[in-house]
């Protein structure tokens, strides 16, 4: 009874420590996992756009989401099962040891058998979990490209190409996924094998001991029940030998974006006090790709001064976007400085910086929620009566007016739900909230009818008349009353001036407003 009593209590106490080990490993690896995804998503949130790009958007969102799940799924069995499983193992050897000695060899070779047999086939399977995971963010990136791009498919009657393209990706990550699958298939097995052949030995070879009289019967089931719970131990870590090799591949992932230092770096010792409006200025800035044969942008010298606007134009390629893109600092110039506030914008303070601008990307991008959240990440404490007269200034009041709820309308992701020029003039009102001293336009005039445009300029000078504003165009109609004009072809300035003058002197201007004026306007 008191036997019986001790073996009770111990196995509560067994059952208590697995409860407790369930609990605080589940919140453990919550945790890790909770921690891990805020790191990568701050991580990427301070790279610059070029390694975001070097990455991609649908290979970032499986590392923050499949990648970090594996590696948390791996913390779960580390706290519950890798902790237990050597000592059963250890404790198993220590008391088979005790029983009978003459038996000993068969826990010897019983478990580097397997530990050897499962190391074979773990190798192996290491490359197909690397593979897998490749083959997810392939996945992804056509599904994600299809789901975007879903009207263009139909509008192109291209519904079975894009399901033979999906297929295609489908079918790799299957055959990937069943190649990993079988060799993980066969560790049970091998293991099992190794078990049973394990028992049978302890019993043949035993018996021969029990009828020298060199063991007893019960210490031969003892024995027996000793190399079972080794061998369980061993099946315990060879279950988290499957789980180890897909985990140390996304652990591996996750620690390349981890360790990937952003282009941006932040200054040692920033500048926070801003000292007036004193616009924008490139000094002999320019521009480079890693790796790429000749720079986008090349020695650009101009001034965009508080109060005035400055219209940059040029043909497709010519680095509009790009020159832009150095003033907040999405890209770094490799050469020469860019100055805000008389400033480089490397030595300033990166929130200081960044309050500073109000940009209007080229594809205006709106947040799930309604029209108001979506302004107010402008200015999160602007009243109802502010957004309003901001919409009405970017000719969006009518429309927000029209729509249900007003301000409080739902806009879709991406804002999917409103069209191309709506859009843009909700991105426009949305900068406009903020009241920043530099005004940064991505060609955020292109959906609009001359009407509109026309209109919305003229709302707009009021309200800029103290700040840079800096607008990258296509239209000729859009810029044609700018203050100045800088005109670039091939990553170069080849003309700054006002309209009149560069229709005389600069060729390449000259041209673009032939092919859109025409002759006459021209002359």
């Amino acid at each position: 009874m008191r036997a019986g009593g001790c073996l009770l209590l111990v196995s509560l106490i067994q059952i208590g420590s697995a409860i407790a080990a369930v609990y605080f490993g589940a919140r453990t690896a919550m945790s890790f996992g909770r921690d891990l995804r805020s790191a990568i998503f701050h991580r990427v949130g301070q790279c610059s756009c070029r390694e975001v790009g070097r990455f991609g958007a649908p290979s970032l969102i499986t590392r923050t989401t499949n990648d970090v799940q594996q590696v948390q799924m791996l913390v779960v069995l580390t706290c519950t099962m890798l902790v237990a499983a050597p000592i059963m193992c250890v404790g198993g050897i220590l008391m088979a040891l005790r029983q009978d000695i003459g038996l000993a060899w068969l826990v010897v070779v019983s478990v580097p058998a397997i530990v050897l047999a499962i190391s074979l086939i773990i190798r192996r399977m290491v490359r197909q979990f690397r593979l897998r995971q490749e083959r997810i963010d392939v996945a992804n990136r056509v599904l994600r490209e299809q789901i975007t791009g879903v009207r263009v498919v139909r509008a192109f009657v291209r519904e079975p190409f894009e399901t033979r393209r999906f297929g295609a990706a489908n079918t790799d990550l299957t055959d990937t996924a069943l190649r990993a699958g079988r060799l993980m298939a066969l560790i049970f097995p091998i293991v099992m094998l190794v078990f049973n052949a394990s028992s049978v030995a302890v019993l043949w070879f035993g018996a021969a001991r029990v009828d020298a009289g060199l063991i007893q019967i019960g210490a031969l089931t003892a024995f027996l029940q000793y190399l079972v719970q080794i061998l369980m131990s061993v099946m315990m870590a060879s279950f988290m030998a499957m789980m180890v090799p897909r985990a140390a591949i996304c652990a591996e992932r996750i620690a390349e974006v981890l360790d990937t230092d952003t282009s941006v770096v932040p200054p040692a010792d920033p500048v926070t006090p801003v000292g007036g409006a004193g616009g924008v200025e490139f000094r002999g800035a320019s521009f480079q790709y890693p790796g790429a044969e000749a720079p986008v942008l090349r020695d650009i010298i101009f001034h965009a001064q508080a109060g005035q606007v400055t219209a940059i134009i040029g043909s497709t390629g010519a680095g509009k976007t790009t020159l832009l893109s150095l003033v907040p600092r999405l890209f770094d110039a490799t050469g020469g400085a860019v100055l805000v506030d008389g400033v480089d914008v490397r030595e300033l303070d990166l929130d200081v910086l960044w309050s500073r601008i109000g940009v209007v990307p080229q594809r205006p991008y709106l947040f799930s929620g309604t029209v108001a959240s979506n302004l107010r990440y402008g200015d999160p404490e602007a009243t109802d009566e502010e957004l309003w007269q901001f919409l009405e200034i970017a000719q969006a009041r009518e429309f927000v007016e029209a729509m249900p709820g007003g301000l409080d309308a739902p806009i879709a992701q991406g804002g999917t739900n409103v069209s191309g020029g709506q859009r843009q003039r909700l991105s426009i009102a949305r900068a406009l909230v903020r009241q920043p001293g530099i005004y940064l336009f991505d060609d955020s005039f292109s959906a609009l009818d001359l009407g509109t445009d026309a209109r919305l300029r003229a709302a707009l000078r009021p309200i800029t008349r103290d700040a840079a504003v800096l607008i990258v165009a296509q239209r000729v109609s859009t810029i044609v009353d700018a203050d100045q004009i800088v005109v670039l072809d091939d990553g170069e300035v080849v003309g700054i001036g006002r309209h009149e003058e560069l229709r005389e002197s600069c060729l390449p201007y000259a041209e673009i407003v032939d092919s859109q004026l025409g002759v006459e306007a021209a002359a």
